[in-house]
């Protein structure tokens, strides 16, 4: 593919043995030869302007790292769509996430992400390969003082997962990165990304009302339908489709138990192995 292009662009391609994500992306760097980097996910699919679009804004309102939102491609699946709505509403863990309406401090996350080669050079780039990795290399990038920020227009078309099934397994993941930061930086568990547990942890004391107080189980399930119709509204105001908001509000739930599993099934995991683990050989943290 890469040949294609010979004398068309200015395009390398490289080989290397595969070591997960972040590791990867600092091997990339190092080869780079620009100043600014450009990071995606290998799930996304970039808009034909997107690089104008980074490249004006920039001249205008320069940033030495910046972050940009995702969205769902005409062509997505219903469910592909779906999940897009869940992993972008605020009604969901979109809220922790970050984006133009987010919550707490902004971070850009690796599937649409820019960094200067002074950002590069400062930072060693990712000192972690996987779960949780380019927050602790956003959080890092803050902390050395660099000016970050949200292009909102840079979008990418992020397409996820094609079943709930692999969406759990994703979002299981997600919710165990959040203790793995917290291995990192104390400071940086918010009571706001405990939700989706306490959410998940509500549904199971909701489930054993039943047997023990029923009144209280008819107040939850209530509750919960309160819950499900803001998802399906939301969803459809945004969509204009009944099914891909009935599919939603199946996302959104999926999302939050997901991630409250694996929230807490990584923090057992903290008491017995508190310090981070797999750290490449740096002096930049």
């Amino acid at each position: 593919v890469c040949n294609k292009y010979v004398g068309k662009l200015q395009i390398r391609y490289f080989f290397k043995k595969n070591e997960g994500q972040g590791f990867t992306r600092n091997y990339g760097f190092e080869s780079a030869k620009g100043d600014y980097f450009i990071v995606f996910d290998s799930d996304c699919i970039i808009p034909a302007d997107y690089l104008e679009v980074v490249d004006t804004y920039l001249n205008i309102n320069y940033l030495d790292a910046f972050g940009g939102p995702d969205a769902a491609h005409e062509s997505f699946t219903p469910l592909q769509k779906a999940i897009s709505y869940s992993m972008t509403s605020f009604f969901t863990t979109g809220g922790i996430r970050g984006g133009k309406k987010h919550v707490g401090q902004f971070h850009p996350r690796s599937f649409n992400m820019g960094i200067s080669r002074k950002v590069w050079e400062k930072t060693g780039g990712y000192v972690i390969t996987r779960m949780g990795e380019d927050i602790e290399f956003s959080i890092r990038i803050h902390k050395l003082g660099f000016k970050i920020g949200l292009i909102d227009t840079a979008k990418v078309y992020h397409k996820r997962r094609t079943s709930l099934p692999q969406f759990y397994k994703q979002l299981h993941f997600f919710g165990r990165a959040r203790i793995n930061i917290f291995r990192f930086y104390k400071t940086e568990l918010k009571l706001v990304h405990t939700f989706p547990f306490l959410f998940t942890a509500g549904l199971v004391i909701w489930l054993a009302t039943f047997i023990v107080f029923k009144p209280l189980f008819l107040l939850g399930l209530f509750l919960l339908a309160i819950y499900s119709l803001v998802l399906f509204g939301d969803c459809l105001v945004q969509t204009k489709s009944l099914y891909i908001s009935l599919l939603g509000v199946a996302a959104g739930f999926t999302q939050l138990i997901a991630y409250g599993v694996g929230f807490f099934t990584e923090g057992l995991r903290y008491f017995k192995q508190p310090l981070p683990d797999g750290l490449r050989k740096s002096s930049h943290l």
